[in-house]
């Protein structure tokens, strides 16, 4: 089969939570250029125009956004219960949503003793009880479409430990709820694919990305990089390419790691 066919996602539906954020729009974009229809999901009071402008201007493929609140049982339990009724098929789950690092939550950038019990709750609740129930919600839809594959964003964190020297000097930090959360999503990949037969399941774990952190732990995280430089978001591309179409067709339960070598040494 010509690679160009084994790379389209044309007449494919995908869904990915956190769908308004930094590293979803790199996404959507990536999938609607290889031609799937796009669900973005979001918070409520997410302003869906810009990145759908984007989208619909480039590529012909049609978009819909819903709000939901990933941290809430019942928000979810309506996004599936929605979905199911309107959709015919999904192909694509990616769940990309997740409290990180740059959260402004009490008792999450700070020292492990004040770090609180509410806030770790939060973040397992959102970071990999979302993406297990959403997933558990939408196998009907995937067992019958084409192509069907989820893509769990995971971590480095998820599977090495933090450098916590990296943080030393400015007001960033990595919670304890952070890795552990991101490890327990790389393991439901690995569980999930040893269950489904005709549903691939991979994470893909990025690396830091350049956003204009203080410089002094940019110069660091580059000193600690193979490749010497943070992520941009366009190297992400190439990856999710690769796992939402049938060019991994005989790939499950892999942890893709994009992180410049980061997990090498």
């Amino acid at each position: 089969m010509h690679l160009s066919k084994l790379m389209s996602l044309k007449d494919r539906t995908a869904l990915i939570t956190g769908g308004n954020g930094y590293i979803a729009r790199v996404i959507a974009l990536t999938l609607a250029e290889l031609g799937a229809d796009l669900i973005l999901i979001d918070l409520p009071g997410s302003d869906y125009q810009k990145l759908k402008d984007e989208i619909t201007n480039n590529y012909k493929v049609k978009v819909q956004t819903y709000d939901c609140d990933l941290g809430k049982q019942s928000e979810r339990d309506r996004l599936i219960s929605t979905i199911i009724k309107k959709e015919t098929k999904l192909n694509i789950l990616v769940n990309n949503a997740a409290l990180g690092g740059i959260a402004k939550l009490d008792g999450w950038i700070t020292d492990f003793e004040q770090q609180s019990v509410e806030t770790w709750r939060s973040a397992l609740e959102v970071n990999l009880t979302a993406a297990f129930n959403l997933i558990q919600g939408f196998t009907p839809l995937l067992k019958k479409s084409k192509g069907a594959n989820i893509i769990n964003i995971g971590s480095t964190y998820g599977t090495w430990g933090p450098v916590h020297g990296l943080y030393e000097e400015t007001s960033m930090g990595n919670p304890a709820a952070y890795g552990v959360s991101k490890s327990g999503l790389i393991q439901l990949t690995r569980w999930l694919a040893t269950t489904f037969s005709d549903i691939r399941v991979n994470t893909l774990s990025p690396g830091g990305v350049f956003r204009n952190q203080p410089e002094i732990f940019v110069k660091k995280y580059n000193a600690r990089t193979p490749l010497g430089r943070m992520a941009t978001v366009d190297d992400f591309r190439g990856a999710i390419a690769y796992l939402a179409t049938d060019l991994s067709s005989y790939v499950t339960g892999q942890n893709l790691a994009v992180d410049g070598g980061w997990g090498i040494w």
